[in-house]
């Protein structure tokens, strides 16, 4: 089955179906942004307009004062008075007075810090709301235009504007001050716009200045100067119109940049905003949009997965098993991994395999059974050469006139005959295998006098069952290819242990061994099938000792301390019986 394939798929209709929404988004998100930005553009017009009207009545408000002052008895009267000496009478110093309270008021009837000022010039003097003084004719003539008139003053090192104001009476005189017989000033400084300008900041984001190219620059009090210097000087490269609003690149960062032309002052006031703290709200907007989005694929992939772990991975190993089974590998199990239907299903499988398992054991016995008959068959080919040497061995004996040899020796063999005859059991207590293996050997010390053997089995164990013919196979090879292969004398030793959790006998031998290859070499042939060529003795036992012990059982070749090869007959504890048919059961001491 191809890897992922349904994983894949949901992913890529997920993927397909979050394609266009995102596309529909970003196209949506587009257009909001131009029409936002078009609406704030205009809503930043509409207020730049606003605040400019705003100066600009307070401005005309202001031109009308002097107009007003003129129609107050007390001021208008004030241009025919006369001095007769240096020195005010007391008439004159009411006068003065009251000329000063109504100065005071009319300065205090607007938010905005003036000063008004009254020159006469027939006493020569200038009148302000808190003094009385002498002023400088020649000056005074220098300074009166028409219109408002704007001086930049510069106080340590901060620079303000001056805005002024002149009213003649007769307005004709107005160019000739010495033929005038009134005089009215009003002064403000840009202090008050300023106070403006911050007010109109008070959002944060804006940074409104007022600009004049032949004059200079008003600056809120909170203003980034050399930003605003910066933006100027882009400004100045194009001719300013009375309103419009641009967008400047500065220093890698977007600016939009408002301007309104002022008809009474002719200042521009100018505004500029970060496009970026305009536009970071939407920006916020889309990454949280495409957070959400991408949380939902990676979610939406998560339960692809799951349902792919949870569906398809159950299936996939379900036809992997059927696979395996179908190349007669019967040993395959399916984990079932949760209480769901899948769960259900393996546990179904596992039955059936075992169930098809135990009935293919079952004629797998049954072939075993057949082969050991074959096996005995052989035995019975080979044992009348067996037979043919023992009585060999007898019929010399006789000749040389030793009947006790001939007396053991025929005492040997019937044992020997006698067991191997025994069909009825296929188990034993391992004393009456240890009989036979005694006879056997006994035998083969006849016929070899240098053949040392040893039996160093515990009392316990010799009570326990065996299968039949499973240590006289590994003594037979012992003898055969261990000891007589080799000239001189040998030994057999066999022997039994209790280990953890396991039974074990051992059969060592003294004979010529066998190389580190040869051993690995018989391990994997005893987990072959059996060929005709190759022995069947120890490959019978270990068949046995599986099927009859289950898969922990078995045989392990070694280097014998004697010289020779040590086999190893194990199985588990929990398998091992009594003669009585009672389970041994724990450590046996």
């Amino acid at each position: 089955m191809p890897r992922n394939t349904l994983f894949r798929k949901m992913v890529l209709l997920l993927v397909m179906m979050l394609v266009p929404i995102v596309g529909l988004y970003f196209y949506s998100n587009r257009t909001s942004t131009e029409v936002l930005g078009t609406e704030l553009s205009q809503s930043s017009a509409n207020q730049l307009n606003f605040f400019q009207t705003q100066v600009n009545t307070n401005i005309e408000r202001f031109s009308l004062w002097p107009t007003l002052l003129i129609q107050d008895p007390d001021i208008f009267g004030f241009k025919d008075v006369f001095l007769n000496s240096e020195y005010f009478n007391l008439d004159m110093i009411n006068l003065v007075k009251r000329i000063q309270t109504k100065l005071n008021i009319q300065e205090s009837s607007s938010d905005w810090k003036t000063k008004l000022y009254i020159f006469s010039p027939s006493l020569g003097r200038m009148v302000s709301d808190n003094d009385v003084e002498s002023y400088d004719n020649d000056d005074l003539k220098k300074r009166m235009r028409p219109g408002w008139q704007v001086q930049k003053m510069v106080e340590g090192d901060e620079a303000y504007y001056s805005f002024s104001l002149f009213t003649a009476y007769p307005y004709s005189s107005f160019s000739h001050p010495e033929d005038a017989n009134l005089i009215i000033e009003l002064q403000f400084d840009s202090s008050n716009i300023q106070n403006m300008l911050d007010k109109f900041k008070s959002d944060g984001r804006r940074d409104p200045i007022y600009y004049r190219p032949d004059m200079g620059v008003i600056y809120n009090r909170s203003a980034d100067r050399p930003l605003t210097d910066s933006i100027l000087r882009q400004l100045r490269q194009e001719p300013l119109k009375k309103a419009e609003n641009r967008r400047l690149e500065l220093d890698g960062e977007t600016y939009l940049v408002n301007i309104a032309a002022s008809d009474t002052t002719g200042w521009y006031l100018i505004d500029y905003v970060p496009l970026k703290e305009i536009v970071a709200p939407i920006e916020q907007s889309n990454r949280l949009f495409y957070v959400s989005v991408g949380l939902t694929l990676l979610l939406s992939c998560l339960a692809a997965y799951m349902l792919y772990a949870q569906v398809q991975v159950p299936v996939k190993r379900l036809v992997l098993a059927f696979k395996k089974l179908q190349h007669e590998d019967y040993s395959v199990r399916l984990e079932a991994k949760g209480n769901n239907e899948f769960g259900f299903v393996f546990q179904r499988f596992n039955s059936m395999v075992g169930q098809i398992q135990e009935l293919f054991e079952n004629v797998y016995m049954e072939r075993i059974h057949v082969r050991e008959a074959r096996l005995k068959q052989l035995q019975s080919q080979i044992n009348p050469h067996f037979f043919y040497n023992c009585f060999s061995f007898i019929s010399s004996m006789a000749k040389l006139g030793n009947m006790k040899a001939v007396v053991a020796m025929a005492h040997n063999l019937s044992n020997y005959y006698r067991y191997t005859t025994r069909q009825e059991r296929d188990v034993v207590p391992l004393q009456e295998e240890l009989d036979f293996v005694r006879s056997y050997l006994e035998i083969q010390k006849m016929r070899k006098p240098q053949l040392e053997f040893a039996v160093d089995i515990p009392e316990v164990m010799r009570k326990w069952e065996v299968p039949l013919l499973v240590v006289q196979p590994l003594v037979e090879n012992a003898v055969l290819h261990g000891i007589e292969p080799k000239s001189g004398a040998g030994s057999v030793r066999i022997a039994g242990e209790v280990g953890p959790g396991e039974m074990r006998i051992i059969v060592e031998d003294g004979g010529r061994g066998m190389t580190e290859e040869q051993m690995e070499g018989l391990r994997r042939s005893l987990t072959l099938p059996m060929s005709q060529d190759m022995g069947c003795g120890l490959w019978n036992v270990r068949q046995r000792m599986l099927i009859h012990y289950g898969d922990t059982a078995g045989l392990r070749f070694a280097k014998s301390g004697l010289g020779g090869v040590r086999v190893e007959l194990h199985w588990p504890i929990e398998h091992t019986k009594y003669t009585s048919g009672q389970q041994v059961r724990g450590n046996i001491e």
